[in-house]
């Protein structure tokens, strides 16, 4: 089934046609033809795997404070690179990092992008960097 953009493009480039605007009808058909060319693709077979959920990333850091109202660390870390320069940021960690986390303890974790923010995972001990 063509898409609704392209039947209506299609018309215009008969009416254009008929009106003796043979070059304007090429381009119409031209640009309607660019359209379907970037539609996405409705069988699966065309649909490329989906990516992993997440991707975590090495982050050796100290943690400057802890915030249960918020269920993150103040987390000042170093260069994850490729990623983000070295910084202070709010981390959110889940419930049981957060009840076994001490301020000013040096940690390294996994740091992955979630549709809520950043959060650590695998938090462990560290001499802080």
């Amino acid at each position: 089934m063509l898409p609704d953009v392209f039947n209506a493009t299609l018309l215009t480039s008969l009416r254009f046609h008929r009106m003796k605007h043979p070059r304007l009808a090429i381009v119409v058909i031209l640009l309607a033809l660019a359209v379907i060319g970037q539609a996405e693709p409705t069988c699966t077979c065309c649909v490329a795997p989906p990516a992993a959920d997440k991707v975590g990333h090495p982050l050796r850091g100290v943690v400057v404070a802890i915030l249960p109202e918020k269920s993150a660390l103040l987390v000042k870390h170093e260069e994850v690179p490729g990623v983000m320069a070295a910084m202070t940021m709010l981390l959110k960690v889940d419930a049981p990092t957060l009840a076994a986390a001490k301020k000013n303890t040096g940690i390294t974790a996994t740091l992955v992008k979630k549709t809520d923010g950043w959060w650590l995972e695998s938090v462990q001990s560290a001499p802080a960097p």
